[in-house]
């Protein structure tokens, strides 16, 4: 299985409009970080985990030729805002419906978000979209089983995924016990970690790395980074050796 990570920053992005911070100002490109996004490639198939705002330039980047279907974490706008953009595969694959998995609550969401889209007459154009429900039990989208694993991000209900030995947890800041246990296991954790200070909605990196050392994957990589983590390279010097910061285009094995 091949992991892409396609954003790695939070909801305003990193650098931050308007912004002339010591981080958003930095010459490094692991410093400029797009909305959360991973794509996953297993066994000829190819989904993406949210469709952020920065969807289109993301596959542009990833050269994605091939999308077999999308799986949402939430609704908040930074992981759907990019929805629209599945055109493009709709058009490759002849009209082919692209199969979309998310949650009742998130259903509601997109059909309000993007009306057009479900629309009884529809605008010539708009994507074709199959949307799958998802619960708490696991789930095939395209050939990749998913297991959901139930988070909250301060009072909303996330959901996050096991694929195999491998675990994406995004937009989080508390996991139950029972939860927990399907996180037990982990070759490689994907895990949010937003800042080094506390927030009401995220994982702070003090936070993350307890949970890391709970959970003892054998690696893990830290995402949904702001500005106020720090720059790239000098945080990630502070980090235990099984521990990365993820960057825009990192790409591994799990």
């Amino acid at each position: 299985m091949k992991i892409t990570v396609l954003g790695s920053g939070t909801s305003q992005g990193v650098p931050v409009i308007g912004c002339e911070c010591y981080v958003c100002t930095s010459a490094d490109a692991k410093d400029y970080r797009r909305r959360c996004s991973i794509l996953v490639e297993k066994d000829n198939s190819t989904i993406v985990i949210d469709t952020g705002p920065d969807f289109r330039e993301q596959m542009l980047r990833a050269k994605v030729m091939k999308l077999d279907a999308v799986v949402f974490t939430h609704e908040h706008k930074d992981h759907v805002a990019g929805l629209d953009d599945i055109r493009a595969f709709n058009f490759m694959n002849k009209g082919k419906e692209m199969e979309v998995f998310a949650t009742e609550r998130v259903q509601i969401a997109l059909k309000r978000e993007f009306e057009y889209v479900f629309a009884e007459n529809k605008y010539p154009g708009v994507p074709e979209i199959h949307l799958n429900t998802i619960n708490d039990e696991p789930f095939t989208a395209a050939s990749i089983q998913l297991q959901p694993i139930n988070v909250m991000h301060y009072k909303l209900p996330v959901k996050c995924f096991r694929i195999d030995n491998f675990a994406y947890v995004t937009d989080a800041n508390y996991i139950d016990e029972e939860e927990k246990k399907k996180l037990i296991g982990l070759d490689t954790l994907i895990i949010n970690a937003l800042r080094k200070e506390t927030h009401i909605s995220h994982f702070n990196l003090e936070e993350a790395l307890e949970l890391i050392e709970e959970l003892k994957p054998k690696k893990a990589y830290l995402t949904h980074i702001s500005h106020l983590m720090g720059r790239h390279a000098e945080t990630e010097k502070e980090l235990p050796s099984h521990v990365q910061i993820a960057y825009d285009g990192l790409v591994f094995e799990a």
